[in-house]
């Protein structure tokens, strides 16, 4: 693959459809250069499609996984018709078969040992409810354990792993300010999520979750699809909220630090006040703001994180932590009801991930910075409409460190909407693609990527199809900066 430097030779040229970001079979984003591509990739186009070298981990199958598939179904003597999902582990994989039997009760599925992996075979008919549970728990089978699985790669040693692991909870326990027997490691922030509410269900058996705030598709999904429901209410009025935890008693309340892709932080102290007046747990979201900027522990009882974005950085690992808070009231149970999940970081995976976020304490202020400068050179510009970025809420600044910075992450809206916003994406000569945390900058039509089947209702909840989300990376900020006025200037 190529080992192209994205900082200063990025994805944006329509010819670069497809391209691993970054240049690795690990890579958890893929160039998607042009408007067009976005919506021929949501369109399913084959043309987009057989192009594609990479893809998010949880919304396919990344290259090395799909060969293990493969040999699953071929080992199997499934009919081409069906679908294979490999997992780390046989406990992950038979949860999966249980999602899928439980919605498909007449449907086949079976589990079938490849190299160590547990692979789940589904028929066409129970295929969605396998991707279902793929896409939203983030508990399927990494690409360096396919890797590994095909001999692609050498093994990890347990201990090398185990070191890995003891070294990343210590990490996160000194940018957290708590124990590291207080934080497990996932394959994914949403395995994480997964567990915290699999906690949870042991407090509140049966209740559905609340979500304060615009959620980010999979944090809503993942509760009202696998587990035993979730709620949206878009409202964060304290006093209404108050009124509304009443009526609901919800199993927990969820959020997100800040949200994606508005940026905006709700109250957490007034809510996390609420919600504890009610006996329900706080869940939060902390991966956009990042535990070096904001301490949220003293108000959530669980705080999951995408450990795949800004902590890796290099955009090629998938992982995610849980920390339970050393504030909670329930903190002995959840200790307890998470010290045992379906499935831990992978030693490999490990491995990469404690290289990656060595400098993450000295990378993360440059980060925070670059965004921030961005944010106010757009503000300026008059094709620009709105920039969105957390420097303008008050509620995140409560939640902020000494001396801390508002993350990576921005979003803009440009004046005339789709028109403009399709002509700059197309212009603008840095990477374009999902994910976001990477070392390089990347920009994607986030609503369309989250919501292309539901954009009258996100259109509805105030976020609009042409917004433009933005992840700011490490190039040189001046130099970053021309590339977008060279857009702006000239749609």
């Amino acid at each position: 693959m190529s080992k192209r430097d994205l900082l200063l030779q990025p994805c944006w040229r329509a010819e670069d459809l497809g391209q691993p970001l970054p240049g690795t079979p690990h890579a958890v984003s893929v160039a998607l250069p042009r408007w067009e591509d976005v919506i021929a990739y949501e369109e399913k186009d084959p043309a987009c499609i057989e192009t594609l070298q990479a893809i998010y981990p949880r919304f396919g199958l990344n290259p090395l996984v799909a060969r293990v598939a493969a040999k699953a179904l071929s080992s199997y003597g499934a009919p081409t018709t069906s679908s294979a999902w490999p997992y780390p582990n046989h406990a992950t994989a038979k949860r999966a078969k249980q999602h899928c039997d439980f919605n498909f009760p007449n449907e086949k599925t079976s589990i079938l040992e490849i190299s160590g992996l547990a692979c789940l075979i589904a028929s066409i008919e129970a295929t969605p409810a396998a991707k279902a549970f793929w896409q939203h728990t983030g508990l399927g089978a990494s690409s360096r354990q396919a890797a590994i699985a095909l001999n692609e790669e050498s093994a990890i040693s347990i201990k090398a792993g185990e070191r890995a692991s003891t070294t990343l909870r210590i990490r996160l326990g000194k940018i957290y300010g708590c124990s590291p027997d207080s934080i497990q490691l996932h394959p994914s922030g949403m395995a994480a999520l997964n567990s915290a509410i699999e906690a949870i269900s042991n407090l509140h058996p049966s209740r559905p979750t609340l979500q304060i705030g615009f959620p980010y598709v999979d944090v809503l999904k993942l509760p009202q699809v696998i587990h035993k429901g979730g709620d949206l209410l878009l409202q964060t009025d304290p006093k209404l909220l108050k009124e509304e935890l009443k009526h609901r008693k919800p199993a927990a309340l969820i959020v997100e630090l800040p949200s994606n892709p508005m940026l905006q932080c709700i109250d957490l102290p007034t809510i996390s006040k609420l919600a504890h007046a009610n006996d329900i747990p706080v869940i939060a979201d902390d991966t956009i703001g990042s535990a070096i900027n904001i301490d949220c522990l003293p108000y959530a009882d669980l705080v999951f994180s995408s450990l795949t974005k800004s902590f890796a950085g290099r955009g090629d690992i998938m992982a995610g932590s849980l920390v339970v808070s050393p504030y909670s009231r329930w903190k002995e149970f959840l200790k307890e009801k998470t010290s045992r999940p379906l499935s831990l970081l992978s030693d490999p995976d490990a491995v990469a991930l404690e290289e990656a976020s060595r400098d993450v304490v000295e990378r993360m202020p440059k980060l925070n910075a670059a965004c921030s400068f961005l944010a106010s050179k757009l503000a300026k510009h008059n094709s620009v409409a709105k920039v969105l970025h957390p420097d303008k809420c008050a509620n995140f600044q409560t939640l902020m460190r000494p001396g801390a910075g508002y993350g990576c992450l921005l979003s803009i809206e440009l004046v005339d909407g789709i028109n403009k916003a399709k002509n700059f994406y197309n212009a603008l000569k840095v990477s374009k693609g999902p994910s976001l945390g990477t070392n390089f900058t990347l920009v994607c039509p986030y609503v369309l990527l989250a919501h292309y089947k539901e954009l009258n209702w996100a259109g509805a909840c105030g976020i609009p199809s042409h917004l433009l989300r933005i992840s700011v990376g490490l190039e040189d900020p001046d130099d970053l900066w021309k590339r977008f006025q060279e857009a702006l200037d000239n749609i």
